[in-house]
């Protein structure tokens, strides 16, 4: 069905500009644009994908739950950092698309129940995809409306990101961890799988590790991440080419991106830019912040992240930098609320599906609220004190 609905968008996109209610110009400049996102978004799934089947995150998934002993409030703290940094440093999609099932698969391993750890999942790809560009698209285009370095961005997201994950943990804790809600006292650590490959496994290990520095010594993302998937494709042609197949390439990603890259144009071209402009308004000050963030987090809720920001960005003033990041801020820890507020979620959803794993849409919407009200003023604050 999603694949559907990926193709229908980009479907849609395409009779835009074939109908003239996109430009044929404007069309051209929104796919130069996000050409190089394309790029990452291709190579970093790749890379991923290939550091799971090598089970990188397997073997860390089980490690933090012997490394917590049975108790939950240590396993709480481990699984929160595995999933911020996941996100921080390998996408939010990654942490959605590999880190769940990852999780899922421990929890009846261990004898957890699945939902705290799925929630953990869902919620940190959201309010932890801030501290770099990496994290999440959004931020990508941010970065060149912005004119920022990697490390730049990082020094000036750093604090706004750990206000997100502490306000994210405390009502994960309150409302999926707790005692009253997860149901037991203690789990029971997994025991040791062994490695199937260990050339794989450290191979992919290191590409995940250069990848990082690479970004973080300011290498284009688009090339380090093409450099570190290279390295495991290497790895894997020498070590098991049967594992190399075309379904790991995220075509339905790509066609999804480029489909939204073509209908937003389109639609601010025809009544959402006034819209944006009405909400967003124009001061840079808190309250102009406060705006930018609620206005991206509301429209994301409503139809998607990606969109939102693109809508949100054409309208903010230049120089208007404060009101940029708060908008950054609303459509990257906003999407909390709706299952189809960011890709990142729709996939979690998907994963649960087929997991056979519960989750009350009322409890997942209502949480999903309470995080995105308490969050967003709280970090747009910090972020223009700091």
């Amino acid at each position: 069905m999603l694949d559907w609905v990926r193709i229908g968008l980009l479907v849609a996109g395409i009779g835009c500009v074939a109908t003239g209610l996109l430009p044929a110009a404007t069309a051209r400049a929104s796919i130069d644009r996000i050409a190089p996102l394309l790029l990452f978004l291709g190579s970093v799934i790749v890379l991923a994908e290939l550091t799971k089947q090598a089970q990188v995150f397997d073997v860390i998934a089980a490690r933090l739950a012997r490394l917590g002993g049975g108790g939950y409030p240590a396993l709480f703290l481990l699984c929160v950092a595995f999933a911020a940094v996941t996100t921080m440093f390998l996408n939010l999609d990654t942490t959605a698309v590999l880190l769940t099932p990852v999780m899922l698969a421990l929890a009846p391993k261990a004898k957890i129940a699945p939902l705290p750890l799925a929630m953990t999942t869902v919620w940190l790809a959201n309010t932890a995809s801030l501290l770099l560009p990496v994290s999440n698209l959004t931020n990508l285009l941010a970065l060149r409306q912005l004119n920022l370095t990697v490390p730049e961005f990082a020094l000036r997201m750093w604090l706004p990101q750990l206000v997100s994950v502490a306000i994210t943990m405390v009502l994960l804790w309150l409302f999926y961890w707790r005692r009253g809600a997860r149901g037991a006292d203690r789990y029971e650590p997994p025991e040791a799988e062994p490695i199937d490959d260990p050339v794989l496994f450290w191979v992919t290990c290191g590409a995940c590790l250069l990848f990082i520095a690479a970004i973080l010594g300011g290498l284009q993302i688009g090339v380090a991440a093409t450099v570190a998937a290279g390295v495991c494709l290497a790895a894997y042609v020498w070590r098991d080419r049967p594992a190399l197949h075309w379904s790991l390439f995220p075509w339905q990603l790509l066609v999804f991106v480029t489909g939204l890259f073509l209908v937003v144009p389109a639609l601010m071209r025809h009544g959402l830019s006034d819209l944006m402009t009405s909400l967003i308004g124009p001061s840079d000050g808190f309250g102009g912040a406060l705006r930018a963030a609620v206005s991206g987090a509301g429209l994301s809720n409503a139809v998607n992240n990606l969109p939102a920001y693109v809508a949100g960005e054409s309208v903010v003033r230049d120089g208007n930098h404060h009101q940029l990041l708060a908008l950054l801020i609303g459509t990257n820890v906003g999407p909390v609320i709706t299952p189809w507020a960011s890709l990142a979620t729709l996939l979690w959803f998907e994963w649960c599906r087929r997991r056979g794993v519960r989750v009350p849409l009322r409890k997942f919407m209502l949480t999903g609220a309470l995080l995105a009200a308490t969050a967003l003023p709280a970090t747009v604050a910090v972020l223009l004190i700091s």
